[in-house]
């Protein structure tokens, strides 16, 4: 089998021998990996998986063989998070070596190779180079699906808007947002290392190791990451129109609470006037030696504040 434990090695099948490891140790990855391999390859299939330090995705020829490093996104909707799980590859004409690392964080292994084992094991793959495009089109296909399932966050953040409360709105913009700014750092790296396939700039040492048909299947998987990648721009358009909307929201509430605020004033300013006004300390008032002076300025103010309120319902301020 090509899954277990961290020494699993595959049989020969058409020429082609399939290593495949999980989280291997020193001597395990020894056993497996050509003996020219470069220290500093080595050093980075020996590396455990890092959240906050996650390689670069490449795949570039060394010599006699190809080295790569792929990361698999992978969105977990019940923590409303994206996690990576990292891949490495090691091809030379007749053997591959992949290492599959556990997601940091205790998050759930995202990769299986459950299409590529399968083909392997029915023999229909030929080449070292076939099982690098299993591979790369597994990783292409997950982009795909964490394109779809962040789209159907952003529909539910838009949908929410009105409801949350604001400080939970501007916490999930701001984790959409990092969360795109990852993918993209993650998902650009990887579209170039595939083109350097298409394009036919990946060779080893005495002639090409992907040949015509590997490439047209890497060209597959290449526009599924182009449209990964414009999903993606797509995706960041969306999340700023929500950002401005929820901008709109806050300045559209301040404004609200700024009219009602403007509406009390404006309600007790005549009153205010009216007391002011008689309440100055001089004795030739005529309202102040008048039997009903009291009552009509009650009434002066009663009325001048219902017409005030009036005014403002049927300019619907209040």
């Amino acid at each position: 089998m090509l899954t277990g434990p961290a020494s699993s090695v595959s049989r020969m099948t058409n020429g082609v021998r399939w290593i495949d490891l999980c989280d291997p140790d020193r001597e395990a990855l020894e056993k497996a990996a050509p003996d020219d391999l470069h220290p500093r390859a080595f050093d980075q299939l020996l590396a455990p998986a890092r959240h906050d330090d996650d390689p670069r995705p490449t795949l570039e020829s060394h010599g006699d063989y190809v080295f790569g490093v792929f990361l698999v996104a992978v969105a977990d909707r019940e923590k409303d998070e994206v996690y990576y799980q990292e891949i490495d590859l090691v091809l030379t004409r007749t053997v591959v070596v992949s290492v599959r690392k556990m997601p940091p964080d205790g998050h759930r292994p995202a990769f299986s190779w459950t299409d590529a084992k399968d083909a392997y094991e029915r023999g229909d793959i030929d080449s070292t180079a076939m099982v690098a495009y299993h591979l790369v089109d597994d990783v292409a296909e997950r982009y795909l699906d964490l394109t779809d399932a962040f789209n159907d966050e952003i529909d539910e953040l838009e949908d929410n808007v009105e409801t949350w409360p604001p400080d939970r709105v501007r916490e999930r913009l701001s984790e959409l947002r990092h969360d795109l700014l990852h993918i993209r750092r993650t998902l650009s790296p990887t579209r170039d290392a595939v083109r350097r396939v298409v394009d036919n700039r990946i060779e080893l040492e005495g002639g090409e190791l992907f040949d015509r048909e590997v490439e047209l299947h890497f060209a597959d998987a290449y526009d599924k990451l182009l449209r990964s990648f414009e999903a993606l721009e797509l995706s960041r358009d969306l999340v700023a129109s929500v950002r401005d909307y929820h901008v709109a929201k806050i300045a559209n509430d301040q404004n609200e609470v700024m009219k009602r605020l403007t509406v009390v004033a404006s309600v007790l300013l005549l009153p205010t006037f009216i007391v002011g006004l008689y309440g100055q300390n001089f004795h030739d008032i005529p309202e102040l030696r008048w039997r009903f002076g009291y009552g009509y300025v009650w009434a002066l103010i009663i009325v001048t504040t219902g017409l005030q309120l009036w005014y403002f319902r049927r300019k619907r301020w209040i």
